[in-house]
C-alpha cells in the first residue's frame, strides 16, 4: 500500500459518522444499531389517501394508516368520509398490497349498515378494482379505488 493510499484510508476512517434509526447522529456503531426504547406507535405508521368510486354518485374518501415495515402493508386504522351513509366510518383493519382489504365500522349516526368491507386487486395505473359490501358482505357493489395525492 502506498503512503498516499494509507493517508486516504486513514482520512476516510476519521470522517465516518453513525446515525440511529431516527436519523440522529451518534458516536458509535453500537449506538446506531441499539434498540430504540422511546419509539412511539406513530413512528411506525404511514398514511395513504385513497378515493373509492362506484358509479357517478358514490365517492368515498379514505385516509388509511398502515405499517410501512410490512408487506402486504398491515392497516392500523383510518377513516372513511364522503358520500357514504353514516359517515364518518372508522377503519378497523385490513391490508394493502397486491390486493386490498379494508374493514370499517360506522361512527356516524343514521339507519345505515354497521360495517363495510372493501376488497380489490391491484391494477395499473395504481388503483384497486374490486367490490365492497355492508354487514359482512364483500361483493354487493363494484368499485375502483385510486390513490389520491
Amino acid at each position: 500500500m502506498t503512503t498516499q493510499a494509507r493517508k486516504q484510508k486513514g482520512a476516510a476512517a476519521v470522517e465516518h459518522r453513525f446515525h440511529n434509526a431516527q436519523g440522529a447522529e451518534v458516536k458509535t456503531r453500537d449506538e446506531a444499531f441499539a434498540a430504540q426504547q422511546e419509539v412511539s406507535p406513530e413512528a411506525v405508521a404511514a398514511t395513504a389517501k385513497l378515493q373509492l368510486n362506484s358509479g357517478a354518485a358514490v365517492t368515498f374518501d379514505l385516509e388509511v394508516k398502515f405499517d410501512p415495515n410490512t408487506h402486504p402493508y398491515v392497516v392500523l386504522g383510518g377513516q372513511i368520509t364522503g358520500s357514504i351513509c353514516g359517515a364518518p366510518w372508522n377503519i378497523t383493519g385490513g391490508f394493502i398490497g397486491d390486493t386490498i382489504r379494508l374493514d370499517a365500522k360506522r361512527a356516524g349516526s343514521g339507519s345505515c349498515a354497521d360495517t363495510i368491507t372493501i376488497v380489490g386487486e391491484f391494477q395499473n395505473p395504481p388503483a384497486y378494482r374490486g367490490t365492497y359490501g355492508f354487514n359482512g358482505a364483500t361483493s354487493s357493489f363494484k368499485h375502483t379505488t385510486i390513490y389520491h395525492c
